[in-house]
């Protein structure tokens, strides 16, 4: 384990993310999320979590990690296409995960939503929070749109509103 990464964690305090990620942004990210879904198959929830706990960091778990468990504690993949979206942030690590549901998975290839990842965290290290949030979004709208040309959302099965952990 690195002393760094403990000390990155210990060091973000939950405000911090309050403060990158107002009101007014979680409200923007919301009403693009319920855009998206009505146009694309995809069910989406947007998630940051500020840090780590300290038995996670010293267990040595993941991003991808605690982002697979948030999928199902959240229960992202319940839905009645098995088409859920899971955007992870970790704030610490300026770390992003998208976890997609076997729906979509099954289409669109992992390492599509990784490159997407890759460009979201170049934002969030630069500050640019809420262009970061919107090109995650928007990056996986237009995965979908790609890979299921013309299908309408659904019944809007996951809150659209993201959720601060």
């Amino acid at each position: 384990m690195k002393p760094g990464r403990i000390l990155r964690h210990a060091l973000t305090p939950a405000w911090r993310v309050r403060k990158c990620f107002p009101a007014a942004l979680l409200g923007e990210i919301a009403q693009r999320i319920g855009d998206v879904e009505r146009g694309h198959p995809g069910e989406l929830r947007f998630v940051v979590e500020h840090a780590l706990e300290l038995g996670d960091l010293l267990s040595g778990l993941t991003p991808r990690e605690r982002a697979l468990e948030v999928f199902g504690l959240l229960r992202v993949w319940d839905t009645e296409h098995n088409n859920g979206v899971l955007i992870y942030v970790l704030h610490a690590e300026h770390a992003v995960e998208i976890v997609a549901d076997r729906g979509l998975a099954r289409c669109v290839a992992q390492a599509s939503w990784d490159a997407l990842c890759r460009q979201v965290e170049t934002e969030f290290r630069a500050g640019r929070f809420g262009l970061g949030a919107m090109a995650a979004v928007n990056g996986v709208a237009q995965l979908l749109e790609r890979h299921f040309p013309g299908q309408k959302g659904g019944r809007g099965e996951l809150p659209d509103q993201p959720l601060l952990l």
